[in-house]
């Protein structure tokens, strides 16, 4: 498969990680790389972007590797994944750090550190009464529980400031750090028209928020964050909200965005994979990778992300590779 860099010509059919809008919001440098077949059909795409953060050059996917409409076979991936190691090469990036977690691939390059990954999507194409029915019943009893409480949901674009702030607060509970404030208006910024951040309100109290980019091709919960103890069922009902909205504007999916496949008992990790689960969609197994192109200058990589956070998701998740028998996953 041929591999080059091809113009963005992005259209709402594909994900909205792909736009020229968002690429440009979350990186100086970017753009598409197309995988050309004997007969010149473009066979698929991928968008990167490049970080150069202090002395080295790195590579991020924003989403997983796009097939056009004549189809992607799994070996045509892999072969295409392996020409675009060798592209980045030539523009001297040093390593592919891991993919946001929005992007699960169903294959990855010869030589790639590998873990598995999945997420759980559910079909809007679907009536809303069928979907509502492959809920699980404890998720609508808070749903109905919420809404008797009269818990308010609203969605726009006023919300940006303080749905940050329940990000921030949710993610330092977790002792995790998050972008600050200018970035996430950047985020938001890049999206246009092409994202949606809904609050659940109780009591003139916002007690969640969720922010979800779309396109007709899927809308993304990439973030949201509550208040310690929100009312019950608040976050519950907020996704319902959602769901519904997203389904009679004509999205194809809702994404929840990322689980670990196979999280440890009791942790918070088989929590939430227990509360996207619990919202009916169907689980699409895959996987996140890095890879070293310049092995040397990459012990830098490997050496920040112990420090700073113990690794990153790749290598949390690579042991469970172990015993994997099988080198791709089709969806």
């Amino acid at each position: 498969m041929l591999v080059k860099i091809i113009d963005i010509n992005w259209n709402p059919e594909m994900p909205i990680f792909a736009s020229k809008n968002f690429l440009e919001a979350v990186s100086d440098q970017y753009g598409w790389l197309g995988g050309f077949d004997e007969q010149g059909n473009l066979k698929c795409i991928i968008p990167f972007t490049i970080i150069n953060k202090f002395f080295f050059k790195l590579a991020r996917f924003r989403v997983e590797t796009i097939p056009m409409e004549t189809g992607l076979s799994l070996d045509e991936e892999k072969d295409f994944l392996n020409q675009v190691l060798y592209i980045l090469r030539k523009m001297k990036v040093d390593t592919i750090i891991p993919a946001t977690t929005n992007t699960i691939f169903r294959t990855y390059p010869d030589g790639a550190i590998v873990a598995p990954y999945g997420t759980f999507k559910i079909d809007l194409r679907q009536e809303e009464e069928e979907i509502w029915k492959g809920i699980s019943e404890s998720h609508r009893r808070k749903v109905r529980r919420a809404e008797k409480n009269r818990v308010a949901v609203k969605s726009g674009l006023e919300f940006v400031d303080p749905a940050y702030q329940l990000i921030k607060e949710t993610f330092k509970r977790s002792r995790l750090g998050f972008m600050d404030i200018n970035e996430f208006r950047k985020y938001i910024k890049g999206l246009g028209d092409w994202v949606k951040i809904f609050i659940a309100e109780y009591q003139n109290s916002i007690q969640a928020c969720v922010v979800i980019p779309f396109s007709q091709y899927s809308a993304y919960y990439v973030y949201g964050g509550s208040i310690a103890s929100p009312i019950t069922g608040a976050t519950n009902l907020l996704h319902w909200e959602a769901i519904r909205h997203f389904r009679k504007l004509g999205v194809r999916f809702y994404d929840f965005v990322g689980v670990r496949i196979s999280p440890e008992k009791g942790s918070k990790q088989e929590g939430l994979y227990q509360y996207k689960e619990r919202f009916g969609g169907k689980l699409y197994p895959g996987y996140m990778w890095k890879y070293y192109l310049n092995p040397f200058r990459s012990l830098g990589y490997q050496l920040a992300v112990k420090i700073l956070r113990k690794g990153d998701i790749v290598d949390a998740e690579k042991r469970k590779m172990k015993g994997h028998q099988h080198q791709n996953c089709s969806n």
